[in-house]
């Protein structure tokens, strides 16, 4: 399936599958793959959710810090945190991600949260998808 709407958000060359939903359990496990270089969109949302990496390796940012990951590393994403994953520009990324089925929509940085989190260097590289000092 598409990642999000075109246009709604940035974001490069991902897809989702919605590998399960049940209702009684109100959760849905994905799985979301980006080819080499892609990644997903720098957002925040008041759910919590987990992603475990699968295949290949490749970076996140989980509030202020870019953390590398790879395959069966496990990374919870509180609520309300900046999170974005990247996959590096040789190898494809894939991780599983559980959410609620009933869940808010994405927050975007505006320009003025977006200049805070680009005063790291390490996150100012990360974004610009330069390596991560």
């Amino acid at each position: 399936m598409p990642y999000k709407e075109e246009g709604s958000a940035p974001f490069k060359a991902i897809s989702r599958q919605i590998l399960f939903a049940d209702p009684a359990l109100k959760c849905e496990l994905r799985y979301f793959e980006m080819a080499p270089g892609g990644y997903s969109t720098l957002e925040r949302h008041e759910h919590v959710h987990a992603v475990m990496i699968l295949r290949g390796q490749g970076h996140c940012l989980l509030g202020t810090e870019v953390r590398p990951v790879a395959a069966h590393d496990l990374v919870s994403v509180p609520a309300m945190t900046w999170h974005q994953f990247r996959a590096p520009p040789d190898e494809p990324l894939g991780f599983l991600c559980m959410v609620n089925a009933e869940r808010d929509k994405p927050q975007l940085p505006n320009d003025d949260k977006l200049g805070r989190l680009r005063a790291t260097p390490q996150i100012a590289a990360f974004l610009d998808g330069r390596p991560i000092p």
